[in-house]
């Protein structure tokens, strides 16, 4: 009788070990520590104290931008234009702080800014019915305009003393602090908040979700506001650490290094499903890559091909994974 509960017992383990390895962001997770050993043989400077800073600032606005794009592709949208509204955010700071407000009044003015944005592509796309990919494409050109316009084409310092500034980038594992604290909010608002639930429910049913009275229009439009409040605020972590900023900065590829993230740690293109978690791991893996690679002397035209990859392979896994759970349903 004593041999019985401990059989069950490993039984249970057993079966909560492959539950957890079936996770989307479980292979991710996987692939990322065994490239973190590989890059730390190749190179023992991989693991120091200074590249570990440098590691983690490629990771941490991706992860930002990650939060929200992925509770926009959990409801079936997207938000093209925030990679612009990063590069936007530090000028509208620099702007209103050399128009007489504070410094952290101006944050809180470019981050007003940055959430206006998105809720004018929420009610473009929801209430003039334009999808989103369209009416984000045509913000991001617009915001591309209106970043040269106001900045000249220059760069601009960034504003600050030194606390304020080591708080929000100087210090070298600030950016990546602020990034988890936007992991774990956004985490909590997903996965246990009604915001979070009603989010799922669109992306897994628009139909079933209008029919429970669920606010579609109200969650969606929220959606984007937040995405790019986080991008604006990742665009100033970034300017914070940098001590400048450039009107070219961010753009498309800080955008598609957070999509990816998503995608890459096992949010749907589909909808209905996705875990900030999964973000977050996701763009460590590409972080540990786009480090990796800088220091192997590998040039960036390679990142982009394994970028490439590791989102067919993603996807093909995450398909794959989500029929695994069909038939085990079933």
């Amino acid at each position: 009788m004593a041999i019985q509960p401990a059989t069950l017992s490993a039984r249970g383990v057993a079966r909560r070990a492959h539950g957890l390895l079936l996770r989307p962001e479980a292979g991710v997770f996987i692939v990322s520590v065994v490239l973190v050993l590989y890059f730390q043989v190749a190179n023992a400077n991989f693991l120091t104290d200074a590249n570990l800073q440098t590691l983690s600032q490629f990771v941490a606005a991706p992860v930002i931008i990650a939060c929200g794009e992925i509770m926009l592709l959990i409801c079936r949208e997207i938000d093209l234009s925030v990679g612009q509204v990063f590069a936007l955010a530090p000028f509208v700071m620099s702007d209103a702080h050399a128009a007489g407000l504070p410094v952290v009044a101006a944050i809180l003015v470019a981050l007003l800014v940055c959430a206006l944005i998105g809720l004018a592509i929420g009610l473009i796309t929801i209430w003039l019915e334009v999808p989103s990919f369209i009416t984000t494409l045509g913000m991001l050109f617009l915001v591309t305009g209106v970043t040269l316009t106001i900045s000249r084409g220059f760069p601009a310092n960034t504003p600050g003393g030194p606390l304020l500034t080591n708080i929000l980038g100087g210090w070298g594992y600030a950016e990546i602090v602020w990034a988890l604290i936007a992991v774990a909010i956004m985490h909590v608002v997903l996965r246990h908040t009604r915001w979070g639930l009603h989010t799922v429910a669109i992306g897994g049913n628009l139909t079933a979700a209008a029919e429970a009275g669920i606010a579609i229009n109200r969650i969606k439009i929220g959606n984007f506001v937040l995405t790019s409040t986080l991008g604006g605020l990742a665009g100033l972590l970034e300017a914070f650490r940098i001590g400048s900023t450039d009107p070219l900065a961010g753009g498309s590829t800080i955008m598609f290094l957070g999509v990816a993230s998503g995608i890459i740690g096992g949010t749907a293109l589909g909808g209905g499903s996705g875990t900030i978690i999964g973000g977050l791991v996701g763009a460590i893996l590409l972080g540990v890559l786009q480090d990796g690679f800088t220091l192997q002397g590998i040039n960036a035209f390679t990142f982009d091909i394994i970028i490439g990859a590791a989102i067919l392979i993603a996807m093909i896994a995450n398909i794959r994974i989500a029929r695994r759970r069909q038939r085990g349903g079933e």
